[in-house]
């Protein structure tokens, strides 16, 4: 018995926004996001009067209003963490519950300094005064590459997976990213060329950690039914859920089949009658290739350590990517390992454009549902289907 979710497809997705994508783009945080979200905005053909809601990270709400021009607003949330999924999910949950009828979600990437830009030719050198900021909650807590570097080699060591498992991920990235002009990394990446990329932390180099970029992603999200006056091509959200286990920080997970991306796998299935063999593209979170690797046995293709097993089967080696049953591309936009950064608002954006038919480079041709599932192990997972009517 499926879960009650009155929600299911009583929401869309009508307007999608972007910046570029940047090692230092030389403007305010609030200035990329006032531009994605002015981008989104005029995508749903509507104008600032049109929103009555705003949730958004890092950048208040009320900076963000003022900087568009939105008379008033019946709802607005601050400074949700990412993954992006958070965002999507309360502005969806507040236009179903009819506090507003329109909202704006937005999400910012800022990596420069505030005063010295010398960092920017280098991804993992933290400069002085850095706006870089820890996703975690909790600083007497292990997070980031210490963090995913320490499980990365705990699952290899179970599961008899090699760094070269790890380096698909990174390739396949990479090779779909060579085809959008979004991406900041769209040089070919070979296995030889992976494998002699400079360690960061064991098992985990360079390539295997996400790309730090400036830039912002913005929806505009309003009922299905507003919706179909306002596009041919309205994205219904489907489903849209979160999921985290009893042991949410980084160093209490007791092992690699108890994360928060099987609480969310589990929470997103228990409410859809859709299943994998429905799904055209999948967008699986890449801020460590770790964690791209554990998505496809969370989300079912594949069981507990057979990943690896998992990718060489589905992989195409004269395009070298990914192509599940030769059909599903994974990442099609380079993912935060290529494209940039973005804490899952690249995924959720390039999956609207998919099934929009506009994708950044590769096109999934007939694309009518794509699974996108953001965030990590521990406190952060989520997993979305979205879907077109037609």
């Amino acid at each position: 018995m499926k879960a009650r979710y009155p929600i299911q497809d009583q929401v869309a997705i009508v307007g999608v926004g972007t910046t570029e994508y940047s090692r230092d783009s030389g403007k305010s945080e609030l200035g990329l996001v006032a531009e994605a979200s002015r981008a989104a905005i005029r995508d749903a053909g509507l104008t600032a009067k049109d929103i009555d809601g705003i949730a958004g990270s890092w950048v208040r709400a009320e900076l963000v209003q003022g900087a568009l021009g939105i008379p008033a607003v019946n709802y607005y949330l601050n400074t949700i963490l990412p993954p992006f999924q958070g965002q999507v999910i309360a502005g969806m949950n507040a236009v179903f519950a009819g506090l507003c009828e329109t909202v704006l979600v937005y999400h910012s990437g800022y990596r420069t300094a505030v005063a010295s830009r010398s960092a920017a030719a280098d991804p993992f050198r933290v400069p002085r005064r850095s706006r870089l900021r820890p996703l975690s909650p909790m600083p007497d807590t292990i997070n980031g590459t210490v963090c995913y570097a320490t499980w990365a080699d705990r699952y290899l060591h179970e599961y008899g997976a090699t760094r070269e498992d790890l380096g698909l991920i990174a390739i396949n990235n990479r090779s779909n990213a060579v085809h959008n002009d979004h991406a900041v990394q769209r040089d070919p990446l070979t296995m030889e060329g992976y494998l002699a990329g400079r360690m960061i932390r064991e098992p985990l180099n360079l390539f295997d950690m996400d790309y730090p970029v400036d830039g912002s992603d913005a929806l505009v999200i309003t009922t299905a039914e507003r919706a179909r006056d306002l596009t041919d091509t309205p994205v219904l959200l489907h489903v849209a859920v979160d999921g985290q286990t009893s042991h949410a920080v980084e160093e209490d997970m007791p092992d690699l089949t108890q994360t928060g991306l099987k609480a969310a796998a589990d929470n997103l299935w228990a409410r859809t009658d859709l299943s994998l063999d429905d799904v055209d593209v999948y967008m699986p979170y890449d801020g460590f290739s770790i964690i791209q690797l554990k998505w496809f046995e969370s989300i079912g293709y594949c069981g507990v350590g057979e990943a690896p097993a998992f990718l060489k089967k589905h992989w195409n080696a004269d395009e070298n990517r990914i192509e599940i049953n030769g059909r599903v591309l994974v990442n099609p936009h380079g993912g935060s390992l290529s494209e940039g950064a973005s804490q899952g608002a690249g995924h959720i954006r390039e999956a609207v454009r998919q099934l929009r038919g506009q994708g950044s480079g590769l096109q999934v041709e007939g694309a009518k549902t794509a699974l996108v599932t953001p965030g990590g192990f521990f406190y952060n997972a989520g997993a979305l289907l979205l879907r077109t009517e037609s």
